[in-house]
């Protein structure tokens, strides 16, 4: 997703949040993507450690030109873990540093091995390492028998330091009602905006000026220094696209090869890129209303009219919030509608969507709530990762265009008339209006001098529609285009067709021809 835009909420993973959203797409999905088995979201080491040796996963450790490699406390071999430093602001180093969190898978047979593969899930917010520790859940053999997989936690997210932090009352921003029925649902909006980025701002202090995207290409830049490579390539999901477009264009002469996966055009407009995405989840919704429709066994069928029975739904909620237990949110509009949209990252969710639904009906609201808990990363204990606000930070920062109370309040009508259902929800938020910090300037992104980048969409990403997909690959100065064929966000490992091309490029430099089309 493009970053720049006014922040809302929705993330790899829309968040259609209303407090303190706007129109913003988690772009990082836990959802492994090569693979249907679930991935394991912890693994347990298996090994001690030598206590008196150096500890790769202290910052007493850390270097600012090289990676001292050793065993991760949390995981087994054959993962290696390790710390870099990198400055606050390449321009005045001074300033301080960010020390990144960094784990290496290496390649299965190293007398095939061609390099490192850095690699990114999306966000932004989300933590990098989780790709290189359950690798195999997101790469193909052939990729893991010849790339040592690196994954990074970037500046500000994850386990690297310092990381943004601002609350764990997710349910006091992110539950509230929206859209907002009158002025004074309006303005109890805006200030509890206010108060959550207050309280980023009081947690985390000077390091939300430096945690932009062009800062951490920067720093991918400085990982492939320390890793002593010429040329690296380089695996972007998502938001992870955006990122990797930076480096691309900010670096072309180090890319060996590099694929953006379920890519945005980072060139749009915030506004155009808003409305595009909510575009591509409105589509998502009626082709699940429609397929619906046709099925006697869908459980909201309701007389083959389940849209109808769906648009009641939210006057009822609206109207009546599901509670669900004395200790949580309960079910507003703003819950619901983050609900759906979480649904609509792929259609392996839309029978857990159908069941939400149907017992919503009946005045159980817990299994909307539950979709709504996953799109936040609510964990079994009620805590929450930092995630969501590390998405925010980087997003409203990313922004240079900035926006005004007013400016969002006046785009609601073009949201909702560019989408019946989730239009209005979409365009309210109010976070990058009321953020304290934004970029002097974007990149443009051209990619001139990197050499041919392979870039896939799918024909049904709610979250980075193929035609702004398309865009992202035309903006680029040789972007190769492959579509998939799919109901979800993100292609790579749907199919052998995907996986075939890609991994002819990343392992060969073999480039696919344009506009390749799997199914």
């Amino acid at each position: 997703m493009n970053s720049a835009q006014r922040v809302g909420f929705v993330a790899a993973f829309v968040m259609v949040s209303a407090a303190c959203g706007e129109r913003l797409v988690f772009e990082a999905t836990t959802d492994p993507t090569f693979v249907t088995q679930a991935a394991p979201t912890t693994i347990a080491s298996s090994e001690t450690t030598d206590d008196t040796a150096p500890d790769p996963e202290s910052d007493s450790t850390v270097s600012s030109d090289t990676i001292n490699w050793g065993p991760c406390r949390a995981a087994p071999s054959p993962l290696e873990c390790g710390k870099l430093a990198v400055p606050f602001d390449y321009d005045n180093p001074s300033v301080g540093s960010f020390v990144l969190s960094i784990m290496r898978r290496a390649a299965e047979i190293p007398a095939t091995r061609i390099g490192s593969l850095l690699v990114n899930p999306g966000g932004p917010g989300f933590g990098g390492t989780v790709m290189a520790e359950q690798a195999e859940y997101y790469f193909s053999q052939e990729l893991l028998e010849r790339f040592d997989v690196i994954g990074w936690d970037p500046r500000g997210t994850g386990t690297s330091t310092p990381a943004v932090d601002c609350t764990e009352d997710y349910d006091r921003f992110f539950g509230i009602d929206s859209p907002p029925n009158d002025e004074a649902a309006k303005q109890t909006m805006v200030d509890l905006t206010q108060e959550f980025v207050d309280l980023c701002v009081e947690r985390n202090g000077e390091m939300l000026k430096y945690i932009s995207t062009e800062a951490s290409a920067r720093d991918m830049n400085s990982i492939r220094n320390a890793l002593n490579e010429d040329k690296i390539s380089y695996f972007g999901g998502s938001y992870g696209s955006e990122l990797g477009a930076t480096w691309v264009t900010l670096f072309p002469t180090t890319v060996r090869a590099a694929v953006f996966d379920g890519a945005s055009d980072p060139n749009a407009s915030g506004f155009d890129q808003a409305v595009a995405q909510l575009k591509g989840f409105e589509q998502q919704l009626d082709t699940f209303l429609t397929d619906c429709a046709k099925r006697v066994a869908c459980k909201i069928y309701n007389n083959g009219r389940p849209a109808a029975l769906f648009d009641q739904l939210v006057i009822d909620i609206d109207s009546t919030p599901i509670v669900v237990s004395r200790n949580r949110t309960p079910v507003t509009q703003g819950v619901f509608y983050t609900a759906v949209v979480q649904a609509m990252y792929s259609n392996t969710l839309w029978p857990q969507l159908e069941s939400a639904l149907a017992n919503a009906v009946r005045g159980d609201g817990a299994l909307l709530l539950a979709l709504y808990d996953e799109y936040f990363r609510r964990q079994p204990d009620g805590s929450y990762g930092n995630e969501l606000e590390a998405f925010l930070a980087i997003s409203c920062l990313d922004d240079p265009e900035g926006s005004t109370i007013a400016q969002v309040d006046a785009d609601v009508a073009l949201f909702a008339a560019a989408a019946k259902r989730l239009g209005a929800n979409f365009g309210y938020g109010y976070a990058c209006a009321l953020w304290p910090h934004h970029v002097a300037e974007r990149i443009v992104v051209t990619g001139k001098g990197a050499g041919p980048i392979v870039v896939v969409g799918t024909t049904g990403d709610a979250a980075t529609p193929l035609a702004s997909t398309r865009k992202a690959a035309k903006n680029l100065a040789q972007g190769v285009l492959v579509i998939v064929e799919a109901d979800r966000h993100t292609g790579y490992g749907l199919n052998s067709c995907v996986v075939r091309n890609v991994d002819a490029y990343l392992i060969s430099l073999k480039v696919p021809k344009n506009e390749t089309y799997c199914k």
